[in-house]
């Protein structure tokens, strides 16, 4: 009987240590697979907001380079079609909306024809990128912000002077668009659309296109008081006395140079 329970003992040890083992496995598993996921939140990125420009009574060709300029692009509606010297009569959405920057949200232009020069040539009624739509950004109430806690008072700082602009303008026009600095001036304008006469002599409706669009940027410039105006539009006169010569036209708009002259001559005393 001894002999028996001696030899019973070590089998009935080894399964209660198999036994005990089997039992942490399966509440290690049950323990590993019952916990919960953890989401991770992801944040919303909310798209940019850009404010449509005032480009009413603008040249065209300013009013390109305005809304340009903004992230904006364009297309033009109506009888009038889009020539450099026309003006911009009204916008679509209006002047100080805010819209979603959707790429490139197109802005609704309509134009009045500028009687002084005559609509020659291959007009431009969209911009060279492609347009996206516009999204108007709703009215948004802004919350009471809370008191805020005082704070101590620093001693004030004297600004530091402004530098001198690199083309201080001949005379200050209200509300009109100031000169742009990444384009050349206008006496250079004028003297490369000068040399251009030389090399480009057939009359074409590109060739046309090309000398009023360069007529009406150095002429409405110098009527904002861009930065050497009158000494441009001397230029510009005498390249207009070359293409009457070369192409039978240009006295219109001669005339609407020598009247600009006179105008800028006057503001710059």
């Amino acid at each position: 009987m001894a002999l028996r329970l001696s030899t019973i003992l070590p089998r009935i040890f080894v399964l209660a240590v198999v036994a005990l083992l089997t039992t942490a496995t399966f509440t290690f598993a049950a323990s590993t697979r019952g916990g919960p996921a953890v989401n991770t939140p992801v944040a919303a990125t909310a798209k940019p907001i850009l404010l449509v420009p005032d480009v009413r009574g603008q040249a065209y060709v300013f009013a390109k380079s305005t809304l340009e300029e903004g992230g904006f692009a364009w297309r033009v509606t109506g009888a009038v079609q889009g020539y450099a010297a026309n003006l911009v009569a009204s916008q679509s959405p209006p002047p100080g909306s805010r819209v979603y920057d959707t790429g490139a949200p197109t802005i609704t232009l309509g134009l009045d024809a500028n009687t002084r020069y005559p609509q020659v040539g291959s007009p431009e009624n969209v911009s060279s990128f492609s347009g996206t739509v516009i999204q108007r950004v709703g009215v948004v109430t802004k919350a009471k912000s809370e008191p805020k806690a005082k704070t101590k008072v620093k001693p004030k700082v004297k600004p530091k002077p402004k530098p001198k602009p690199k083309r201080p303008p001949a005379f200050v026009v209200a509300g009109a668009k100031p000169e742009p600095l990444d384009e050349i001036p206008l006496t250079a304008r004028a003297r490369r659309l000068d040399r251009w006469l030389s090399s480009n002599r057939s009359l074409t409706d590109p060739n046309v296109s090309y000398w009023l669009y360069q007529h009406a940027w150095i002429v409405t410039g110098a009527k904002f008081g861009w930065w050497h105006g009158a000494q441009a539009l001397d230029r510009l006169i005498q390249v207009d006395q070359r293409v009457q010569r070369v192409w039978g036209i240009g006295s219109r708009s001669e005339r609407v140079a020598r009247v600009a002259l006179a105008e800028v001559r006057s503001k710059s005393r």
